[in-house]
Order: structure tokens, then sequence, then C-alpha cells
């Protein structure tokens, strides 16, 4: 048993049934153990939920070196392929501040690069959350349902003729995972474009 160990369960278990079906008990048998004995690995299930997220961070492998729209491009690329591989961790994400010291390292670096561009201490914050919120909503989108949460039918019945534009796009391919790629990219150029330091 080891604290890797059980965030790879704790992983697996969200992937299948989502976030809402982690308890520290429900893992403990997943492990084969009883819950009492994670606790010597994680004190308790926030330590678990940390643990995901500093996890994920840890696997967008992108360093903050050069011109910043690049390095924030790549963050932004690696981050939604990191979602798109776990997409029953987008609940936790979207509303789990990073509080682990790997998670903050990971964007005390990114903002300290931003500062040495020119931005506020306050604004490169921003900067990196509005990126992250972005990915986050983003695949939210492109995933759809995610596990113990299924999601509506995506591409409802239309009339061509009240949705002329509606049934175009649709017929060009929107909602295709080509789409997806395509819509990420123009909606980052755009975001990466308006950011700036004030």
């Amino acid at each position: 048993m080891s604290r890797e160990r059980i965030l790879d369960a704790a992983l697996e278990l969200v992937d299948r049934d989502g976030v809402a079906a982690l308890s520290m008990r429900r893992l403990g048998k997943e492990l084969g153990v009883e819950a009492m004995t994670l606790y010597y690995y994680l004190p308790n299930k926030d330590a678990v939920l940390d643990g995901l997220v500093e996890r994920t961070l840890a696997g967008v492998a992108v360093r903050p070196e050069g011109p910043w729209r690049e390095w924030a491009r790549a963050f932004a690329v690696s981050f939604r392929a990191a979602l798109l591989a776990h997409p029953g961790l987008l609940p936790l994400l979207a509303t789990r501040p990073v509080a682990t010291p790997g998670g903050l390292d990971t964007a005390e670096r990114a903002a300290q690069a931003l500062v040495a561009e020119g931005f506020t201490a306050t604004d490169a914050l921003h900067v990196i959350t509005t990126l992250a919120t972005f990915v986050i909503g983003q695949v939210l989108a492109e995933a759809g349902g995610t596990p113990g949460h299924d999601g509506p039918d995506p591409r409802p019945a239309l009339d061509p003729d009240r949705h002329p534009v509606f049934g175009a796009a649709l017929a060009a391919g929107l909602g295709t995972a080509r789409d997806h790629e395509d819509r990420f990219a123009y909606a980052l150029d755009a975001l990466l474009g308006g950011l700036a330091p004030r």
C-alpha cells in the first residue's frame, strides 16, 4: 500500500463511477483493505481529492519558458488532453482550488513567468485561472456526460427551414471530434490574443 497506489485506485473509481461515488470506505473496498488503513497514507477524503488535482496538474508537462503565449497555449492543449483522458475529474477540477504544495508550485512557476512579462501578481493568477476555466468548460462540452452524470443528446432534431444555420453547421460536422478540436483552437487563439498586461 502507498499513497500513489491509493490515488491510482481513486482515479480508476472516479473514471468509472464519477467523483460523487468516491468515499474512503468505497476506496478501501476497491483496494481490498479497511478504510482505516488508508488514513495512514492520506488523512482524509479531502487529501485524496487534493491528490487527484495535483496528479492531474503534474501530468500537464509544460515549462513556462519563452514567449508566454506559446507556453500558455501548450499548457491549455496539454490540460485539455489530461481532462479528456479522465473526464470524471471535471467536476472536481471545476470546483476545487489547487491546495497541495506540488500544485501550488506549478501555478507559482507559471505566475512568476507572467510577472516577468509585465503582468501584476493578481493579473498573472487571473490569466492562469482564465485559461484553466476555459479548458474545463470546453472539455465539459466536449465530453458530454461525465461518469455518474449522463448529459442530454447533443444533436437535437432540427427543422432545417426554421434553423438553417444550425442545419448547415451540423452538416459541416458540428459536434464531431474534428469540430471540437477546431472550436478549441479557435477560441484559445481568441482568448490568448485578448490577454495582455494592463
